[in-house]
């Protein structure tokens, strides 16, 4: 197959937080572009679910029970990436976790510091081994590496104070990695989905799905698939002189206040 059609054929991948939603969707798109895909979270029953449904259709996975807040899960994770495939090409961070919405004087310090370590620390711990493993390969381009950020990382969101405060951090955790290995050949971006149809917003509901929808420019929600789509090119040749950067997926949300609708403007008269 073509670079076109194959842009990472022969590579090996691995996904932090691959059992549902984004994380799984991106381990497809993985497999579907040539790699060889590791797939690591906690939900080790979703998780094999994964993992067959890449088999089945021709790619190649191996699921790794992974806590992201536990140094040793995330060196096995990587380390097994290297045992089974030889290498490490490329790699995803999407485990993501915060408490439900509350306003911050309410906030218990624990639930706070659920967040900080898994978004935060664990998107650390990721870039740590997995820039490790990178480093070992041979040759100029020596890999690539994706995290999962939010809108919610360049804009505060109200009662959201663990996520909002991590996802800025994992911003600004990939400008550092992309800056300390520029020079030997790790690129490092990062994407910030707004409003994805995922499990959370599909268990919302039709109701919640439409008022997300109607707050976006573009009048509806992402997919998976797009985020997949751009975190694979990220990964890929077609995007070699980008590195430090983080690419909305946000249906024009963060670009500024859309005109009013039609409807709005009847509503408003």
């Amino acid at each position: 197959m073509s670079q076109a059609t194959s842009p990472l054929d022969g590579k090996v991948a691995l996904v932090m937080g691959a059992s549902r939603g984004i994380g799984a969707e991106i381990a497809r798109a993985y497999a579907a572009a040539g790699a060889g895909v590791v797939l690591a979270a906690r939900d080790e029953q979703a998780l094999n679910a994964v993992a067959d449904d890449i088999e089945r259709t021709g790619g190649h996975a191996i699921a790794v029970r992974t806590d992201v807040t536990s140094e040793a899960d995330v060196a096995a994770a990587v380390r097994v990436a290297v045992d089974e495939f030889g290498r490490l090409d490329v790699a995803c961070n999407n485990a993501a976790g915060g408490a439900p919405p509350t306003p911050l004087a309410e906030l218990e310090l624990a639930d706070f510091e659920r967040s900080v370590s898994t978004n935060l620390v664990g998107g650390f711990l990721a870039l740590k081994y997995e820039i490790a493993a990178m480093l070992e390969n041979d040759g100029p381009v020596r890999g690539a590496i994706v995290n999962i950020s939010s809108t919610a990382g360049l804009e505060g969101v109200a009662n959201l104070a663990g996520y909002s405060a991590t996802k800025h951090a994992l911003i600004g955790l990939t400008k550092v990695a992309a800056l300390d290995y520029a020079e030997r050949g790790i690129r490092v971006n990062a994407v910030a989905p707004g409003p994805i149809l995922t499990h959370h917003l599909e268990r919302a509901g039709e109701k919640y799905q439409r008022m997300a929808a109607d707050a976006m420019p573009m009048r509806r929600i992402g997919h998976p698939a797009e985020v997949a789509d751009a975190v694979v090119w990220l990964c890929s040749r077609e995007s070699s002189f980008v590195t430090g950067t983080t690419i909305l997926i946000d249906g024009g949300k963060m670009a500024g206040t859309p005109t009013f609708s039609a409807k709005a403007r009847e509503m408003a008269a």
